[in-house]
């Protein structure tokens, strides 16, 4: 019983410290963070949406969405990218299988659940390791 107590107090350290690095880099940091490592691809208009693992928002400036397959894209909104904040929700209409650069992303207060604004994405450029980026 305690073990699972330890571990669980670990991962909520680990947690917290990920989170005061995120407050203490700025969006071009965490950005810069993200993407490290990686090279830079073509930019597409679209990204299938069950290749999608994880998004991540940087604060006023960019999203980052992690695919199945170790590829980063980053969308970088054409309209409303000010508006992020990493403590807002992400949600999105679409009418198909994929998330295009069309779409318009309403943002939620995550503690209120109110609507606090609205962005149009731009293009997706991925990033990808080096031995990947050889291959295609």
């Amino acid at each position: 019983m305690k073990r699972s107590f330890v571990f669980l107090l670990s991962g909520a350290i680990l947690a917290s410290s990920t989170a005061v690095n995120a407050k203490t880099q700025t969006p071009d940091e965490q950005l810069a963070r993200a993407i490290e490592g990686r090279v830079e691809g073509k930019a597409q208009d679209c990204l299938m949406q069950r290749d999608i693992r994880s998004s991540q928002i940087i604060d006023g400036k960019a999203i980052v969405y992690k695919m199945a397959n170790g590829t980063v894209y980053v969308n970088q909104p054409d309209s409303g990218a000010s508006s992020l904040r990493r403590d807002y929700v992400l949600v999105t209409n679409t009418h198909s299988d994929q998330l295009c650069s069309v779409d318009i992303v309403r943002l939620l207060d995550s503690g209120t659940h109110m609507e606090v604004g609205s962005l149009g994405l731009g293009k997706f450029v991925p990033y990808v390791k080096p031995a990947r980026a050889a291959k295609q």
